[in-house]
């Protein structure tokens, strides 16, 4: 099937203008000017196509072509740990500083969308045609609008184009948050009623698209409102639940296959995807598959977050009868959500490995390792799982074909490619039929933007935070999900305040639960950041300590017996991070309040840049920035 992509078109400069001189008045024949781009509908939409432009690196939830950015919103989160030998989450450091300029504090594609809002009434098409656009537009000024308030709060309300005349915009004061997201919400549900239907084409903004949005954002600003004592989130929070429920009747099939959402040629074959990023060879590419295929990566996993998937009883692995402990890798990742196999590379050992030395203790099957691990047992399990899978496949092998002959792989004693700190290395976007090379961006898994699973989470929470959260509701949004990866339903009878004797108790069993699945649902795609900063949750989960896996390094022996002295260099930690030797959890970081650092309350809120803050007096810092 021939990808449909879009066309992003680079306008010259337009006139801001006019006078009174009739010669002037006279537009160019030769160029684009803003008195002959905007005058037809085909006029809008070729201009509209520049506007999709939005969906890149400039925002906290799906960062799409750096190799990097994909997981970047759930590093932040504390979810993740850093490949880095020393700490540099910002967040756990304390080290967060104002810049002098960016941040976030950007209006330039504000103003790139006021452009085309303010040439509808004019143009010369007819009502329903101009109230289709000013819905498109709607769209991306509110797409735009949310990144905005998520970082800084109270922000300026622009409407329009500025000109030179607008001193009070140029120089005023940022709008109350209040106003502004209602503002937002106000033109989202304008949006709805008048959009096309079907958009313009397959994969465009389209009703389906614009009630996406507004599900993800009456659900942010609503909880937000309510857990930072905003009030009157109730409106968001309803907005979220009905623009929910019409795309569950328009998604009402869930993809049975959880891996196909990252790791697609096509997404327009994927079930429930509501607009996606295509990528096309040579026209359009990325570099998040090529990225987790070398030794670039910088992301991974930490011990308390694999914790947080539950068994496949459906219980955590505080409660579950079906957890087999965390002594080896093998027994932490058996039994439980598929999810965990799909996003950490599991545990394998192959004998062929080119060139080893080494030989782990043990035997079985005249396999070396120890003698009660079936070291292909998660080789056959992804095969059984997932029969027609082309991604993910164990042993994994680097851009260049060169395989891995162990997992974990921790950097230092392990293979450079593919390895990581904690052994816990992220594969969510591993693939092994995408192109790879030395060039990084060459990759053409398409990226989704907007996807029923995030709705049926959204719809989840929002339900639970109006006080109509069901067995009914649980049944038509996590059940759908967990039945696809190997996880008992969720059962509210059951959820009371021992079901995880290791939740955060400030929370209620039931909503750690609806937490815990989008956390897990949604991990590499870079929800974390806004949820815990939605929850006011930042000091539960960056204040943790961070450790990798249980190893034994008497495990870790050369040919002739004798320990690695690479292996055996690798500090060592109890479950309280207290130094061990012989064997114990891989040392990472330790909980940064522990050290006098750890999450502060001002974080919540980006700082604004100090270059405006000099240019405009009015303007006043976001609290203890300063």
């Amino acid at each position: 099937m021939k990808k449909y992509i879009y066309i992003i078109v680079v306008m010259t400069s337009l006139l801001l203008g006019a006078c009174n001189d009739d010669f002037l008045e006279k537009y160019p024949t030769d160029s684009q000017t803003e008195g002959t781009a905007f005058n037809t509908y085909e006029n809008f939409k070729t201009y509209t196509w520049s506007l999709y432009s939005v969906f890149t690196n400039n925002n906290f939830v799906q960062f799409v072509e750096n190799g990097l950015g994909k997981y970047k919103g759930d590093w932040m989160a504390g979810y993740l740990s850093t490949y880095s030998t020393t700490e540099n989450n910002t967040f756990r450091n304390q080290t967060a500083q104002a810049p002098a300029s960016g941040g976030g504090w950007n209006f330039s594609f504000i103003r790139k969308v006021n452009l085309m809002l303010d040439n509808i009434d004019d143009s010369k098409m007819n009502e329903v045609e101009k109230n289709h656009w000013r819905a498109v537009g709607y769209f991306f000024h509110s797409y735009n609008y949310m990144e905005l308030i998520s970082r800084f709060g109270d922000v300026p309300w622009v409407d329009k184009v500025i000109g030179e005349n607008d001193v009070d915009l140029i120089y005023g004061k940022r709008s109350p948050r209040k106003e502004v997201s209602d503002k937002v919400l106000e033109r989202l549900l304008f949006a709805e009623k008048n959009i096309k239907k079907n958009g313009d084409g397959n994969n465009t903004i389209n009703v389906n698209v614009i009630r996406a949005l507004i599900s993800r954002f009456g659900l942010f600003e609503g909880t937000w409102r309510k857990y930072h004592a905003l009030g009157d989130g109730d409106k968001f929070l309803a907005a979220s639940i009905l623009a929910s429920e019409e795309l569950i009747k328009s998604f009402p099939t869930v993809n049975d296959s959880y891996d196909e959402l990252l790791c697609s040629e096509d997404l327009s074959k994927y079930n429930g995807m509501i607009l996606y990023k295509e990528y096309v060879k040579d026209i359009l590419m990325n570099g998040v598959g090529h990225t987790e295929r070398t030794s670039s990566g910088k992301y991974e996993m930490h011990k308390a977050t694999v914790e947080m998937y539950l068994c496949s009883d459906g219980k955590p692995v505080s409660t579950s009868d079906k957890y087999d402990g965390d002594k080896t890798m093998y027994d932490e990742f058996r039994n439980r959500d598929h999810r965990l196999l799909y996003q950490v590379v599991p545990p394998f050992f192959m004998t062929n490995g080119v060139g080893l030395d080494f030989v782990p203790n043990g035997s079985k099957n005249n396999t070396t390792y120890s003698a009660d691990v079936d070291t292909e047992e998660y080789v056959e399990l992804l095969k059984q799982i997932s029969p027609n899978n082309t991604s993910k496949r164990l042993p994994v092998f680097n851009w260049s074909g060169t395989m891995n002959w162990t997992s974990p792989n921790i950097n230092g004693p392990g293979q450079a490619p593919m390895g990581c700190r904690t052994g816990y290395y992220m594969w969510r976007h591993y693939n092994l039929w995408d192109t790879n090379s030395n060039m990084a961006s060459i990759n053409t898994a398409d990226k989704p933007i907007f996807y029923i699973e995030e709705i049926l989470l959204n719809y989840a929470e929002a339900m639970f935070e109006s006080g109509k959260f069901t067995q009914d509701v649980a049944n038509k949004t996590i059940n759908k999900l967990r039945s696809r990866v190997d996880v008992a339903a969720m059962d509210l009878a059951q959820i009371n305040d021992g079901f995880d004797p290791k939740r955060d108790k400030s929370v209620d069993p039931i909503l750690w639960e609806i937490r815990r699945e989008r956390i897990v649902e949604l991990m590499g795609d870079g929800f974390g950041f806004q949820d815990i900063r939605r929850w006011k949750k930042g000091e539960w989960f960056i204040n943790q300590d961070q450790m990798g896996v249980y190893i034994k390094q008497s495990d870790y022996k050369n040919k002739k017996g004798e320990l690695i002295p690479a292996w055996e260099a690798i500090k060592l930690v109890d479950r309280n991070f207290k130094p061990v030797t012989g064997e114990g959890y891989v040392k990472r970081f330790i909980n940064p309040k522990d050290e006098g650092k750890g999450w502060k309350d001002q974080y919540y809120l980006f700082p604004l840049p100090l270059n405006d803050l000099s240019l405009n007096t009015n303007l006043v810092q976001n609290p203890d920035w300063n």
